[in-house]
């Protein structure tokens, strides 16, 4: 089915309907936005009751990628509304006790900077300093989880690496580098290359008990991460890496070519994550090495399929389309309630709508 000069269109009917069903001002303050919780929203959703930090990143991201698509001074503005927005309802300042949070908002006001002209340096200063002083020795090495915890894991330590190795400094660069050093020496499995979710660390250091869940988040910042580094040296190493991880995201957390769901809640953003990377390999893998054709093919065709599968299997209702957690099944309307199903779908729209505007092929799903 050809589907080319059509992505671009169905980003944005799932952009507007995000924009219709969930932004919503923070308590009234003028120039703020934030995305609510669930649609239809409870009054606790409307007031940002419920701030779900890590979510409003992934708005940000989504809202950016429409910018880059189809830019114009409105959506400018409304990327400006949730920068503020994130940082009024956070009350304290830019960051909080969880390092995975806070690298993707760091990621997010990275790209802000950079493509939209939205610059927040303090805000990056801040992020940058607390990912730089969660690395300790313990298990090995790695970021913390969380503040004062006991868990080291792939979503945070991937989101991390991402967001030093773009900080351009030779010494966070480094560091990204041993991030995914210690990932892949501790979290990813031998068998069958996917990355496990985390290990727990006893006071004096040593490894107390691994977490092997399969996410499709920690593989998505996995290959995100191998990306990122191979356009910064090492290329045939970090390349390797992510070749391993797609082809076992393909043969292991995919139905026919289409990325499964890990449910509603966090869970809804996990699949768009992995997609959003695969994207990004689809598009850097050929510039770096014309010779890996078959890889970035896979990570296209993943791309695409997820992307059709998405749109495919939707639910009409108010404003929009509604997506739901499992791209390979008609979306039930109960089960989109969530702002992070939603991001899901859209941040795969806008993935495979990257793609189209690259020239890559999309006509094949």
């Amino acid at each position: 089915m050809a589907i080319a000069k059509l992505l671009a269109a169905r980003a944005g009917v799932a952009e507007r309907a995000v924009y219709s069903r969930h932004l919503r001002r923070v308590w009234g303050v003028p120039g703020t936005l934030l995305g609510a919780r669930a649609w239809p929203p409870l009054f606790r959703d409307k007031i940002h009751t419920s701030f779900n930090y890590w979510w409003q990143a992934h708005l940000l991201d989504c809202m950016i990628d429409g910018y880059l698509r189809s830019p114009n001074e409105l959506r400018k503005t409304a990327v400006a509304k949730v920068v503020r927005g994130i940082r009024v309802r956070n009350i304290l300042g830019w960051t909080n006790d969880f390092y995975d949070d806070i690298a993707w908002l760091g990621l997010a006001l990275q790209r802000a900077e950079h493509e939209v002209g939205i610059a927040k340096p303090k805000a990056l200063d801040a992020i940058a300093v607390r990912l730089r002083d969660g690395w300790t020795d313990h298990a090995g090495g790695g970021i913390w989880w969380k503040r004062n915890d006991d868990f080291k894991n792939v979503p945070a330590n991937g989101p991390a690496a991402i967001f030093l190795a773009r900080q351009n400094e030779r010494t966070d660069l480094a560091r990204a580098r041993s991030i995914v050093d210690w990932v892949e020496e501790h979290l990813v499995d031998p068998g069958n290359g996917l990355a496990w979710d985390g290990l727990h660390v006893h006071p004096n250091g040593e490894i107390r008990e691994y977490e092997k869940n399969i996410y499709t988040y920690c593989q998505g910042v996995l290959i995100g991460a191998c990306v990122e580094l191979a356009q910064h040296g090492q290329q045939g190493k970090w390349l390797d890496k992510a070749a391993r991880t797609i082809t076992a995201v393909h043969d292991d957390l995919a139905t026919n070519g289409v990325i499964r769901g890990q449910g509603g809640g966090d869970g809804g953003l996990f699949a768009g994550i992995l997609v959003r990377y695969l994207a990004q390999a689809a598009l850097v893998v050929p510039d770096l090495d014309p010779d890996r054709y078959e890889t970035a093919d896979l990570a296209r065709e993943l791309v695409v399929q997820s992307a059709e599968a998405a749109w495919n299997n939707r639910v009409m209702a108010v404003s929009g389309p509604l997506f739901g957690p499992e791209w390979t099944l008609p979306a039930v309307e109960a089960e989109g309630r969530d702002l992070s199903v939603q991001l899901g779908g859209w941040m795969c729209l806008e993935a495979a709508a990257l793609l189209e505007r690259r020239g890559l092929d999309v006509a094949t799903a």
